[in-house]
C-alpha cells in the first residue's frame, strides 16, 4: 500500500466514524501533512481520491469539506443496530483477517513493511497519550488485507469499514476505562502481527491475527457472548 493509500484510508475512516462531520471543514493541508507525517503531494493525492469518490468537496479559497452522504452503509451490508451485530462482525472478521495476514506475510514487500511501521508509530503515540486511534487501527488492518494481494480481502474490509469502526470505537473506550495496561497490550498484539509478517511467517501471522481479534472481542464483551442460535 502506498503512502497516499494509507492517508486515504485514515481520512476515509475519520469521515465514516464521524470524526469529521458533514459539511465540516477539514484541517489545512499543512496541518494534515504534519500530523500524518507525509508530504503535501502525497496528502493531495489522497484528498483527490476522496474528492473523486464524492466524500469531500472544495470551496475556492476556503479549503476542503466533508460532503453529506445518504449511502452510509456499503455494498448492501445492513447497518449495525445491536450489540449482537457487533459480535457478528467480529465473527466474520475471524473468517477473513487471519488468512489475509497469512498471505500478507507470504507476499509482503518492503513498501508494506514501511506502511505498517508508520501506522504502528501512530498507534504507539496514541497509546503513550492513553488514547486509541480507530483510524490508525483500521489502517493497520486494511494495509494487511491489501498486502495479501487478493482483492477479495481488501474489498470485504472496505465494505465493512463502518461496521468495524463501531466495534473499534467501543473497544477503544473500554480500553481507556481500564485501570490496567489494556492499551499497551493491544499495541503489543499489533506489533506481534507485524513481526510475523516481517519474518514472512504466515502461520504465526495467521495465529496472531486470530488471537488479536478474539482478544478484542473478549475485552469488549467481557467474554460473555450472545447465543445466536436459531430458535
Amino acid at each position: 500500500m502506498l503512502l497516499a493509500d494509507r492517508v486515504y484510508h485514515i481520512m476515509h475512516s475519520r469521515i465514516a466514524n464521524g470524526a469529521y462531520a458533514a459539511d465540516q471543514r477539514l484541517p489545512s493541508e499543512n496541518e494534515l501533512a504534519l500530523e500524518l507525517d507525509v508530504s503535501r503531494p502525497v496528502l493531495r493525492a489522497a484528498l483527490e481520491r476522496l474528492r473523486s469518490e464524492g466524500l469531500i468537496y472544495s470551496r475556492q479559497g476556503a479549503g476542503s469539506f466533508v460532503r453529506p452522504r445518504d449511502d452510509q452503509h456499503g455494498l448492501g451490508y445492513s447497518p449495525v443496530e445491536t450489540i449482537a451485530d457487533i459480535q457478528r462482525c467480529y465473527e466474520f472478521r475471524l473468517t477473513i483477517e487471519p488468512d489475509a495476514a497469512y498471505y500478507a506475510a507470504r507476499r509482503r514487500n518492503q513498501a508494506v513493511l514501511d506502511e505498517l511501521q508508520q501506522v504502528l508509530s501512530l498507534l504507539s503515540d496514541a497509546t503513550s497519550q492513553h488514547s486509541h486511534r480507530e483510524d490508525a487501527d483500521y489502517a493497520f488492518h486494511m494495509t494487511i488485507a491489501a498486502a495479501a494481494n487478493n482483492h477479495y480481502y481488501a474489498t470485504s474490509m472496505k465494505a465493512l469499514r463502518e461496521h468495524i469502526h463501531v466495534g473499534m470505537r467501543l473497544h477503544g473506550r473500554s480500553l481507556m476505562n481500564e485501570r490496567s495496561s489494556g492499551l499497551e497490550h493491544v499495541l503489543e498484539e499489533h506489533i506481534g502481527i507485524f513481526d510475523a509478517i516481517r519474518a514472512q511467517d504466515g502461520e504465526a501471522a495467521r495465529a496472531r491475527m486470530r488471537a488479536h481479534i478474539e482478544s478484542s472481542r473478549g475485552r469488549l464483551f467481557e467474554d460473555r457472548l450472545f447465543d445466536l442460535s436459531l430458535k
